[in-house]
């Protein structure tokens, strides 16, 4: 998912506390793999209840939102709609790799390889419409804004965050760039730690913040140039690139050809590499869908919703729910705030 630009970009690290008082549009969709793929059992299966349903990514946004919410930091939530026809392509690409996945998966669970187990049991994550629709609940439980994009999420985001309604994005995909977001925090992670490619093994980390307009400085290139450069490295609408073609050699390709886009495309020999022009990506990525008509209004926290979803439907404790909520009354009590509509508003 995304694109493979952050060896090539500048990065600010900063801590929660840069973020206060702060509003901030979730990809919700790179959030709830990101939970699927981290918050697994120690043999690399996923949590569940006692029914058999999956809970990992309402474990992660209980956690996650209510401890951003306690530094008061303002969350929104934008999902995907319906995708474009070549993210349609790389979508059925994904899942034949999810797939061989869940073969060696079986296979290394018959040899009882722990190791392997949790190696191929992050390469499974499927995201259900019943998970999306728990996790808008619960979204929706705690107050937020729920919004729903035309295709795509992070498009959405980076429209709102232009409109200057949001601080940043947050997530960990660079595409959010190609959509012009000026501004992108990775890694919120309120633990510290981010899980390690193919492992369940953590690493300490902090956020950063991704300035747009830093970086085209700092590559020498303009917007145009920046979405050719990721096209060649490979995006959601050409998985995988130009084979050969690494972030360092497709920027050198990009300012070489300035903003002679079919130079750019003919030296890196598109045609040989897809069935489909590279006009039709680049205006994609260029005129994605995307609708001013949103709302971003913050409401009560519905804790009788929130114990309905996840005490009476999930099996969660009773007591970690509510202490959860109990701190986020208590984060407002300490600010002299008036209600939690105000707190999150």
């Amino acid at each position: 998912m995304g694109v493979a630009l952050t060896e090539l970009l500048l990065m600010k690290e900063i801590d929660l506390d840069f973020l206060r008082n702060k509003t901030l549009i979730v990809d919700a969709p790179m959030w709830l793999y990101q939970f699927l793929s981290s918050i697994r059992q120690r043999d690399g299966s996923l949590l569940t209840d006692s029914k058999g349903n999956v809970t990992s990514h309402l474990m992660g946004l209980l956690s996650r939102i209510s401890s951003l919410a306690q530094r008061s930091i303002r969350l929104a939530f934008v999902f995907d709609g319906e995708p474009p026809v070549l993210k349609k392509l790389t979508l059925e690409k994904r899942k034949a790799m999810k797939i061989e996945a869940e073969k060696n998966f079986e296979k290394a669970k018959e040899k009882a390889d722990e190791g392997l187990m949790k190696k191929y049991a992050a390469r499974t994550s499927r995201l259900t419409d019943e998970m999306i629709e728990e996790a808008k609940k619960l979204a929706e439980a705690f107050g937020l804004p729920v919004i729903e994009a035309p295709t795509e999420a992070e498009a959405q985001a980076s429209l709102i965050v232009r409109n200057g309604d949001a601080f940043s994005i947050a997530t960990n995909d660079a595409d959010a760039l190609l959509f012009e977001s000026p501004r992108i925090i990775r890694n919120l992670n309120m633990t510290g730690r981010k899980k390690k490619a193919n492992k369940l093994s953590f690493q300490t980390i902090n956020p950063d913040l991704i300035v747009l307009e830093d970086n085209l400085r700092h590559l020498g290139i303009g917007h145009g140039q920046l979405i050719a450069l990721a096209m060649l490295i490979g995006t959601d609408y050409n998985m995988g690139g130009v084979k050969g073609i690494g972030p360092r050699t497709a920027l050198k390709i990009v300012k070489k050809h300035g903003n002679d886009l079919k130079s750019i495309f003919n030296e890196a020999k598109w045609n040989e590499h897809f069935e489909f022009g590279w006009e039709e990506v680049f205006d994609l990525i260029r005129n994605m869908p995307v609708s001013n008509d949103y709302s971003l209004n913050w409401s009560d926290i519905d804790e009788e919703e929130i114990t309905k979803l996840l005490v009476d439907k999930h099996d969660f404790s009773e007591e970690r729910v509510r202490g959860q909520i109990e701190g986020l009354v208590e984060s407002k009590r300490k600010a002299n705030q008036k209600g939690l509509g105000e707190f999150f508003g």
